[in-house]
């Protein structure tokens, strides 16, 4: 076999590309069916999108794709962005660079070719403006112990959960309303305290956090696609959560996420305290239950959950729920 190259990925790739990420798609769904199942019409989904990133004449947030060839034959691709950062986060000058979930090695593929891949993927992040890196993948890929070795470590968990059902609310719980949103802000705010505590390199927590924060609560306070909860105790609100229709950026193309949804803004005094969990988690359990009742009202399949993974108290709750982690974001400084 000829010698392995390393280039980024042409139009003229776009079939060769397709045929390799459609097998990793099937690799996920084979790990997870009810997160990840592949789409029927899903070798024409990848390979539209690979389309839309080459031909895109504004390349902001970078996109980008990387491919290892030997003989004319593809062995390895590489998906990779700038990410586009949060308001309420701080990244300085250097937004970091994420290689997606849809990064794919050949089972035949030569040695080398992983690091040779992710090599070249890493310099064209950098080049592109990024800082930091973050590795995306699910938690059986055999890339995790790869990106483990060269230097990644597990930041974030996306924990997974299916087969919801409508129950009834909890007395506590009940929908956000307009005059709870500045409540919530001050939960909000002990919420992003812990995450920078948790990881400040990873959670730089920008200074006008609370005030973009609270104006994106009450933006998705109007929106028919979600739902913000809220739990009281005691006469106050304990905690907050916002269930939705999954992102694009979370699973890649190829997969039907038309019933799957995501729960990433969800706080509880209940793991206020991030390595006890206060009164078994009750009060934080019953707002998770009131969100997946929300999900299993529109007919979603699964769900992920988006946790710390050094927040133990928080992933104590989630685990005795049910939740088991599907994914993960890896990160180097």
């Amino acid at each position: 076999m000829s010698s392995l190259s390393i280039r980024p990925a042409g139009l003229e790739d776009i079939s060769q590309m397709g045929e390799l990420l459609l097998w990793g798609a099937q690799q996920r769904q084979a790990f997870d069916p009810a997160l990840w199942p592949v789409a029927r019409d899903a070798r024409a989904l990848i390979e539209g999108a690979i389309r839309v990133d080459l031909e895109r004449s504004d390349q902001s947030p970078h996109k980008g794709w990387h491919l290892a060839e030997a003989a004319g034959r593809l062995f390895g691709v590489t998906h990779s962005m700038v990410v586009p950062v949060p308001p309420i986060y701080d990244v300085g000058e250097r937004a970091p660079g994420l290689l997606l979930d849809d990064c794919v090695i050949a089972e035949s593929a030569l040695a080398g070719t992983t690091e040779a891949l992710l090599a070249a993927t890493e310099a064209a992040l950098t080049a592109a403006g990024a800082g930091a890196m973050i590795a995306s993948c699910p938690a059986l890929s055999p890339l995790r112990p790869f990106y483990r070795r060269h230097g990644y470590d597990p930041v974030t968990l996306y924990l997974s959960k299916s087969e919801f059902e409508v129950r009834p609310r909890p007395a506590a719980v009940s929908a956000a309303r307009s005059e709870d949103a500045p409540a919530i802000v001050r939960l909000g705010a002990r919420h992003r305290q812990t995450l920078s505590q948790l990881n400040p390199l990873f959670w730089r927590i920008h200074p006008e956090a609370d005030r973009r924060w609270e104006m994106f609560l009450r933006y998705m306070m109007t929106l028919q696609d979600r739902k913000v909860l809220v739990a009281e105790a005691g006469g106050s609100l304990h905690g907050y959560v916002v269930a939705q229709p999954v992102s694009p950026l979370l699973i890649p193309a190829g997969h039907d996420i038309s019933r799957v949804g995501v729960i990433d803004d969800y706080y509880d005094r209940d793991f206020a305290e991030s390595r006890i969990l206060e009164d078994d988690g009750r009060t934080a359990a019953d707002l998770l239950s009131s969100a997946e009742s929300v999900f299993a009202s529109r007919d979603f399949a699964a769900a992920l959950i988006v946790c710390p993974a050094a927040w133990t108290s928080k992933v104590k709750l989630l685990e005795q729920t049910g939740y088991r982690t599907a994914k993960l974001w890896m990160f180097r400084p």
